[in-house]
């Protein structure tokens, strides 16, 4: 997946920091953005809505969240989620253990033409798509 450029991530707390137990970013998602496919993993992942909405898929379902509401992914669980608005969202992202954080830092390097930051060295957590985005 390649991010959009207007996608940005503030790295608040990584897995370098907790001895791997946990990651913490913040994130804005530009409107209209589609999202990662549907995927899963084996980390848990909790999102907390800052601003905007943003729709969520599990498994079947389809949920929308909006400033101050909670989804929760876990682990092994089908999931992904998108900005459907017109406006962007912020949100915050916690990866339980940690490790994802790396794989964005590497991406947003990548997309930017800057190398990442030290940290984000080291073995990334697989990720396996399942599935499309969430239609806009």
């Amino acid at each position: 997946m390649s991010p959009a450029p207007e996608f940005g991530t503030r790295f608040l707390l990584g897995s370098h920091q907790s001895g791997g137990e946990v990651a913490v970013m913040e994130n804005t998602a530009p409107g209209r953005w589609q999202g990662p496919p549907l995927h899963r993993h084996d980390f848990d992942e909790g999102f907390y809505v800052l601003e905007g909405e943003l729709t969520f898929q599990l498994g079947e379902d389809l949920s929308t969240a909006g400033p101050g509401e909670f989804v929760f992914a876990p682990r092994g669980s089908v999931h992904t989620l998108a900005n459907r608005a017109e406006e962007p969202a912020r949100y915050v992202l916690v990866c339980t253990p940690g490790g994802f954080e790396r794989t964005l830092a590497r991406r947003w390097a990548e997309r930017d033409g800057t190398e990442p930051p030290d940290w984000a060295g080291g073995e990334l957590p697989p990720v396996e798509v399942v599935g499309p985005s969430i239609e806009l």
